[in-house]
């Protein structure tokens, strides 16, 4: 049998494993949290955000600042249906509800025009996922949003490495949420970020994220409000540090394995994938392939074929509102469809070309030239 092509394998050397072992023997007491900080520091810097906060994952990071934001029972929260449901969780948490509208064909990233429709005065907050790195169209969103004085919210999970107008994502809106998940381009095992440039908000997030412990409070184990518990470990964030150090050969490296299938699929009739429209950056965490219905080529197709060659790829997330938990909304017609002719291609930082060009010649068997 031919060798395993898995779709996605974090990216592990003797740096981020040095780091680990010296939080794991010196990290405690005093130093509990230095590695935290860095990791900190780092991603600001990286990101250009004036504020972060290290969590234990990213819908831990979008719970607090939704809490933030004060959503709670009877809001509504708009979002896109194509998204995992990591970014929907956070607001049922609050007893709030998410409104599911459709996206754009071309980015697969929620549709501003069927944002604004579906504002009503219960609307608290708009999120704006980039999905697989695609990058939302912001400006219009920040537009939606000023008109009707509603914050705009970027669930940048999937978009380290993408940016907006030379802005990176997560940046632009109200607060940007990260994702560390051991299938992202930069990995702590679980966990994840939560970033803004408002100094309020960041101080409110920072004392959610506490057990309600502001940082100024002087009592000792005095919590000034019912907080959360969404820290990242010591041990997670020196790995993290770590990855920071090698972040851009990472985002790179993301955008070369693109690239190649880029440009050896150039040439096929009847597919698309991931956009880089002007102004944008695309740091492309999972290449996406999406055939057109005139094609007749549907996911469970791609996926025996696939699985008959021994290689692992992902399918395209299922529309939210098709879960069992929402109420179906096949009227969001894009989200629906989309699903049903797509696949998510291996993209993991070691994957060599052989192996992609076995990837590639599952696809072509599927279109001619």
């Amino acid at each position: 049998m031919k060798s395993k092509i898995h779709y996605t394998k974090p990216s592990i050397t003797e740096l981020e494993v040095s780091y680990a072992t010296d939080a794991a023997r010196n990290g405690w007491g005093e130093k509990c949290y230095e590695y935290i900080h860095k990791f900190e520091e780092k991603f600001k810097e990286f990101t250009g955000a004036k504020f972060a906060i290290a969590t234990s994952s990213c819908t831990g990071a979008l719970h607090m600042g939704l809490a933030a934001l004060s959503v709670q029972a009877g809001d509504e929260v708009i979002l896109a249906e194509t998204n995992w449901i990591a970014s929907a969780s956070p607001v049922t948490y609050l007893c709030a509800k998410p409104i599911f509208v459709d996206v754009l064909e071309d980015t697969w990233c929620i549709d501003p025009a069927k944002v604004e429709a579906a504002i009503t005065p219960r609307t608290k907050a708009i999120i704006a996922v980039h999905i697989y790195g695609n990058v939302c169209d912001m400006d219009k969103l920040l537009a939606i949003g000023e008109k009707y004085g509603i914050p705009v919210i970027e669930d940048a999970a999937e978009a380290i490495g993408s940016h907006w107008h030379g802005k990176h994502a997560g940046t632009v809106g109200k607060f940007g949420t990260f994702s560390f998940h051991g299938t992202k381009t930069l990995t702590t095992g679980e966990g994840g970020m939560f970033i803004t440039n408002d100094p309020v908000l960041y101080e409110k997030v920072l004392t959610f994220s506490n057990h309600g412990r502001a940082r100024g409070q002087t009592k000792q184990f005095w919590p000034d409000e019912i907080g959360f518990k969404y820290k990242m470990s010591n041990i997670q964030a020196a790995i993290g540090y770590g990855q920071m150090e090698r972040i851009h050969e990472l985002v790179s490296r993301k955008r070369e394995i693109f690239n190649y299938y880029a440009r050896a699929l150039t040439n096929l009739s009847g597919l698309s994938m991931n956009p880089e429209s002007e102004n944008t950056k695309n740091g492309y965490w999972m290449p996406t392939l999406v055939f057109d219905a005139s094609t007749g080529i549907t996911r469970e197709q791609l996926q025996k074929r696939f699985s008959e060659e021994n290689i692992d790829a992902r399918v395209f997330f299922h529309p939210l509102s098709s879960l069992p938990m929402f109420q179906d909304c096949p009227s969001n017609k894009i989200a629906w469809d989309i699903p049903n002719r797509a696949i998510n291609l291996p993209s993991y930082h070691e994957i060599s070309n052989e192996e992609l060009d076995r990837v590639i010649k599952v696809i072509e068997s599927f279109i001619e030239r």
